[in-house]
C-alpha cells in the first residue's frame, strides 16, 4: 500500500483538493485498495479547540464542479509522528516544504516532494486563498496528480 499525505498551509483549499482529486483518479483505475490518501496543514490556523474547519466553500464548489465531493473533510495539522506512517509527503509550495521539514524533523528518507515537480512546469501550486482562481488551482493539482500517479503505479 502506498501512503500519501498532501500538505498545504491550512488544509482547507489546496491539500484537500489534491487529496480528493487523487482519490478519484485512483478509484477510476480500480486502485483504491492500494493507496491511503490524506491531507494536512502545516499550521493550526484552521483548527479551533481540536476541531478543523471543513473545506473552504469555493474549493468545495470547484471540486463539486468536477463531480468530486469533499464531504466529511476537516482540517488537521501535520504531526512529527506522521513521518513514519506515510511514504510520500507532497507540499503545495516552497513555504510548505520548509515547514514540513521543520515539523517532521527533516527528511532522511527523502519522502518530501513538491506537488508541481510531477509536472513539466515546476514551481508552486497557485494559492487560491490569495488569487481567488480556484479553477487554476484545480488545473495545477489535476495535472500534478496525473504525473504523481504515473510515478507510483
Amino acid at each position: 500500500m502506498v501512503k500519501i499525505m498532501f500538505v498545504c498551509h491550512g488544509n482547507i483549499c489546496r491539500s484537500p483538493m489534491a487529496e480528493f482529486i487523487f482519490k478519484k483518479m485512483v478509484a477510476e483505475r480500480g486502485l483504491s485498495a492500494e493507496f491511503e490518501i490524506r491531507s494536512s496543514a502545516t499550521s493550526a490556523e484552521e483548527i479551533t479547540n481540536g476541531v478543523g474547519k471543513p473545506v473552504y466553500p469555493p474549493a468545495r464548489a470547484e471540486l463539486e464542479k468536477h463531480g468530486i465531493s469533499p464531504d466529511g473533510k476537516q482540517a488537521v495539522q501535520l504531526q512529527h509522528s506522521d513521518y513514519d506512517k506515510y511514504d510520500l509527503f507532497i507540499g503545495m509550495d516552497s513555504a510548505n516544504i520548509r515547514n514540513m521539514h521543520r515539523i517532521l524533523g527533516g527528511d532522511p528518507e527523502k519522502k518530501i516532494r513538491k506537488m508541481m515537480d510531477y509536472t513539466d512546469r515546476p514551481g508552486d501550486v497557485a494559492d487560491p486563498w490569495y488569487v481567488g482562481n480556484f479553477d487554476v488551482t484545480y488545473r495545477d493539482i489535476y495535472e500534478a496528480c496525473e504525473g504523481l500517479l504515473e510515478t507510483v503505479i
